[in-house]
Formats: C-alpha cells, sequence, structure tokens
C-alpha cells in the first residue's frame, strides 16, 4: 500500500465528517480552519525537513510518489491537513446544543 492509497483512506474519513458537519448545520469556522492549515503546513515542512535531514525519519521509495517539498515527501502533507479539518469538524458536531444557542 503506497502513502497516498492510506492517506485516501484518513482523507476520505475527514471528508466525511466534515460533511455531516456543514448538512448539520454545525459547520466550524471555515476561516480559522484555513489559518490552522497553513500554520500547520508551514511547521510541517519545517519539522519533517529537520527530521528527515537528521535522520530520525526515512521512507521507501517505492511507496512514495517522489515529489518532495525540500526532503519532506508531498504525501507527508495530508496529516496535519486532516487534522486542521478533522478536529474542529468533530468540535462542532459534538458540543451540546445548549452550548450553541
Amino acid at each position: 500500500m503506497t502513502y497516498w492509497m492510506l492517506n485516501a483512506i484518513f482523507l476520505g474519513a475527514v471528508v466525511a465528517v466534515a460533511l455531516a458537519a456543514v448538512i448539520t448545520r454545525r459547520m466550524p469556522r471555515w476561516a480559522s480552519v484555513g489559518l490552522a492549515v497553513v500554520a500547520l503546513l508551514l511547521v510541517t515542512a519545517v519539522f519533517d525537513n529537520a527530521m528527515i535531514a537528521v535522520g530520525l525519519v526515512g521512507y521507501d521509495r517505492a511507496l512514495i510518489s517522489g515529489a518532495f517539498i525540500g526532503a519532506a515527501p508531498l504525501e507527508d502533507f495530508a496529516y496535519p491537513l486532516a487534522a486542521a479539518v478533522l478536529l474542529p469538524s468533530l468540535w462542532t458536531l459534538l458540543r451540546r446544543r445548549r452550548e450553541q444557542a
């Protein structure tokens, strides 16, 4: 299984939860989510490259796409994207109705 296939599974679940938040009209503040995505992607770019540079993390070349941001494979950036969308979506879906008033 390639990293993109693994990402597709996780990102599919994230999209389902985000859609549930939108459909139930309990949407997160998407501008805030966007800012969080940008911040997490920047931090990921810095620290993934640092971890790869010191040899802490390695990747099987047969399982990655070959696209990189620095030394970090592009596939690594799906996880912060998923976290930045999933957590606010879950937060809005799971909070009590009483708090929404």
